[in-house]
């Protein structure tokens, strides 16, 4: 922790910021390489002004911070030369003003008021500001196990998980449900997520490739460690006519995925 750039900064900085030690080894994962780029970060939560300080010495000086708070008293930070805006995370409204005049983002971080509302429409709101290459990480994710931040069946880690369920709704084999593109990944450290921006990559379609290499013919394995349904399949290799009977396809899939869920063994990795 000590020996990251990010915790140097973090020293650094002449007014008071509060971290998790744990942050330090996270935002060297996720920052670094913007370092001592031309790019516009926004950090998404003020107070005392510290980490204002704190990123403007970490990216450089060619990097233009911006700040959003919903503290009126965070204007005076412009007079450091910081960019500060004054408004609710919750607030759409908010946030289209925001992005028709600061234009295009290439790193945000919410370190804001931790509520789900507020991530999840932060998040929201920001995808579709964010340049090519860009990220999006918001903080501070452990308030999706606690009490007094929103209705836990509707916290930002649940908002996560369907979203990267519609991330793999990518695969061709889903091509039927709704996938997400506004990004290409999703990337989970302790207490914070991070959304990844490649345009390129998630537009991409999902389609099944062949090398053209030659094929041994090598028999398919997936169920040998499952008695019952090898042996269905040595009854249906003898009684060949089976696959003539109407549904008798559909009866054997079904009576398949019968016996693969009833020998499932991992159960304890559920618990």
């Amino acid at each position: 922790m000590k020996t990251t750039d990010a915790h140097k900064s973090f020293i650094k900085s002449p007014y008071r910021s509060i971290k998790f030690n744990t942050y330090f080894e996270s935002y060297e994962h996720f920052f670094s390489k913007y370092r001592n780029q031309n790019i516009t970060f926004v950090e998404i939560g003020v107070l005392g002004g510290g980490s204002l300080f704190m990123w403007r010495d970490y990216f450089g000086p060619e990097a233009r911070i911006i700040g959003v708070d919903l503290n009126p008293n965070a204007k005076k930070w412009e007079e450091n030369g910081f960019e500060i805006y004054i408004g609710s995370q919750s607030d759409i409204k908010f946030w289209e003003a925001f992005k028709q005049e600061v234009g295009s983002i290439d790193v945000i971080l919410d370190d804001g008021g931790h509520t789900y509302e507020q991530q999840i429409i932060t998040t929201e709101c920001l995808l579709s500001a964010m340049n090519d290459g860009g990220i999006i990480v918001v903080e501070d994710t452990h308030t999706s196990y606690m009490e007094g931040f929103g209705p836990k069946s509707k916290s930002f880690i649940e908002y996560t998980k369907k979203l990267i369920d519609k991330v793999n709704m990518r695969c061709i084999k889903f091509s039927d449900y709704a996938s997400e593109r506004r990004f290409w990944s999703i990337e989970v450290v302790e207490s914070m997520v991070a959304f990844k921006i490649n345009k390129r990559a998630s537009s991409l379609e999902s389609e099944l490739m062949d090398n053209g290499g030659i094929d041994d013919l090598a028999e398919d394995f997936r169920y040998a460690d499952n008695p019952s349904i090898e042996k269905i399949k040595k009854g249906i290799k003898i009684f060949r006519f089976i696959k003539h009977i109407p549904f008798a396809k559909a009866v054997a899939l079904k009576l398949r995925n019968h016996l693969i869920n009833r020998q499932f063994s991992a159960d304890r990795y559920f618990k």
